[in-house]
């Protein structure tokens, strides 16, 4: 038995709800909303390891759409973790009633196009079927664990654990001999919270980079009052600036002032903390030299703090420029590498050969483990997507589709896969940027296609594939024109999962200039896409898009 439905959502987090939302109550379509998980909260169910931290500023990470709802809630610090945004969350289910329409414990295996019906079939694990016309994926950037393929894992007699995979009841990690492989945004807040509960701690350092403090802190009822006081004025800040964060970047340039400005500006910022940091001066990721002089200040900091000279310069021997990957901030990491019971390893120097079933062991020796912690990141942007069997026209393969990489529209639909909308996909600023200020431009985007749709009596869309081509390109050059295309190893391209083609995958023109572009699609009769029931005939193979890509829009 198949339940028929106007639209189905995929996924429990930020974007799964509010797309249910808008599009039951805004729409008024009968709509399901499935998640693998056992309750909502998306990227916030899973993470729940050791030090884990949202590094966006709690009062603009948060939904704007309802005034209501943020006059309501008040957060407690500046950085919450995964409870407070549970909470949060599961508020904002019981406030607009949104359980009544999820399932939980349901993992999507596959999802097909019905060229005849014009409807998406989609089948769970359990083997439940639903077919709907609109087919939404909300299944979120970082949600598909990357566990490195090291020889001897299988062997290992100890415990191991992905930090995207946390047990829900935690792990007890003391007076345990602990591992932790990766040194990203997530190693980065574990390590100092794993280290003041393990005997020792071993941080294997793949690739070393640029971490600036939080300073989280409780917020004060002032501070909640003018957040309050003034929601309009942050959502406007955050929808205008490149990043969706609530702050503005500094109107200025590094060759703008001297250098004891200059440091004084960074001194400032390293004190007061958060991403702010990388806003201090317009010109960061544009201007290598300007980059150079950031990065500078932060290797200083960094020998400053950590005691040992071999340590600190491994954690200094950062080979990319500042905030082209992603840029952590962190509570008390470098400082960790003063306690006696934590040991760095350099894997550039000494690099690992296999995990033995007690430890793990690199060129030089072997390190004797209980516990190994794979900080080791996601398969970003597509991991999520292509683990489930999505199957447009014809019978067309999402997995064959994209073997070279990720192409859509905006990043919100693939050509030959009609009504498939996907929000933050690859090709969309995404995890550049504060991820609640950009799924609600891409939820209300989708809502007001599909009321498009509807209105005018029109059965399907999809994207012209040479609008597909031209934005892959504008997508490509917009990274070329900033710095992030000299961080070629990061996850950002795809570099992090072996084979995984080499692609920039986000959108680095910046989340305001994103939005004008949507904007203009639409009041343009959502130009570069086809509309109707039958917009095969200008479809291409994908095959095409493995070409060189053309000129940008």
């Amino acid at each position: 038995m198949e339940e028929e439905i106007d639209a189905l959502v995929i996924g429990a987090g930020f974007a799964g709800l509010y797309q249910l939302y808008s599009l039951r109550d805004r729409l008024g379509l009968s709509t399901r909303l499935l998640e693998a998980g056992d309750d909502l909260g998306g990227t916030w169910y899973w993470n729940r390891y050791p030090g884990a931290r949202c590094d966006s500023e709690s009062h603009a990470y948060r939904y704007f759409f309802s005034k209501e709802l943020n006059e309501e809630w008040e957060w407690t610090e500046r950085y919450p973790g995964p409870p407070e945004i549970l909470k949060y969350l599961g508020r904002v289910a019981e406030k607009f009633d949104l359980r009544r329409d999820m399932r939980f414990g349901c993992r999507v295996v596959s999802a097909r196009y019905d060229e005849g019906a014009n409807r998406w079939v989609v089948e769970t694990a359990a083997g439940e079927r639903y077919a709907a016309t609109y087919l939404v994926a909300a299944v979120g950037c970082l949600s598909s664990a990357n566990v490195p393929d090291i020889p001897g894992l299988r062997d290992f007699a100890g415990q191991w654990f992905h930090t995207g995979r946390w047990p829900h009841e935690g792990v007890d990690l003391a007076g345990k001999r602990v591992g932790q492989i990766g040194t990203g945004s997530t190693g980065i807040q574990a390590a100092p919270v794993i280290a003041q509960s393990a005997a020792h701690l071993t941080v294997f350092q793949r690739t070393a980079t640029y971490s600036v403090p939080a300073r989280n802190a409780p917020l004060t009822p002032e501070f909640n009052r003018w957040v309050r006081e003034n929601h309009a004025e942050i959502r406007a800040v955050a929808e205008s600036t490149p990043n969706g964060h609530a702050f503005r970047i500094a109107d200025r340039n590094v060759a703008d002032v001297t250098p004891e400005e200059r440091r004084a500006i960074y001194e400032a910022a390293w004190e007061k903390g958060g991403l702010q940091f990388r806003a201090t001066f317009r010109d960061l990721l544009v201007n290598q030299a300007a980059n150079d002089t950031a990065c500078e200040f932060i290797k200083g900091r960094i020998r400053a703090i950590v005691r040992d000279p071999e340590t600190a310069r491994a954690l200094a021997d950062v080979d990319h420029p500042y905030a082209t990957k992603r840029p952590p901030i962190d509570t008390g990491y470098y400082e960790t590498f003063n306690r006696d019971n934590v040991t760095l390893v350099d894997l550039r120097a000494d690099p690992i050969e296999c995990i033995m079933p007690r430890g793990i062991r690199t060129r030089s020796r072997e390190h004797a483990l209980d516990v190994i912690v794979f900080a080791t990141g996601y398969d970003a942007m597509t991991g999520a997507l292509l683990a489930i069997d999505i199957r447009g026209r014809e019978g067309r393969s999402l997995r064959d589709d994209w073997r070279a990489g990720p192409h859509t529209y905006l990043g919100l639909q693939v050509p030959g896969y009609p009504n498939f909308f996907t929000i933050t996909g690859p090709g969309s600023p995404s995890v550049l940027t504060n991820m609640p200020v950009a799924i609600e431009q891409h939820v209300e985007w989708i809502t007001g296609c599909i009321a498009h749709l509807r209105r005018n009596g029109i059965d399907a869309i999809e994207p012209d594939p040479e609008a597909v081509r031209r934005w892959d390109a504008h997508v490509e050059e917009a990274a070329n024109a900033t710095l992030l295309s000299k961080a070629k190893h990061s996850w950002y391209y795809g570099a992090n999962v072996p084979g995984k083609p080499r692609v920039f995958m986000p959108y680095a023109g910046g989340l305001a200039r994103y939005r004008a572009i949507c904007a203009d699609v639409a009041a343009k009769g959502y130009e570069g896409f086809l509309l109707g029931r039958t917009p095969v005939a200008r479809s291409a193979s994908m095959g095409e898009f493995a070409e060189a890509r053309g000129v940008g829009v």
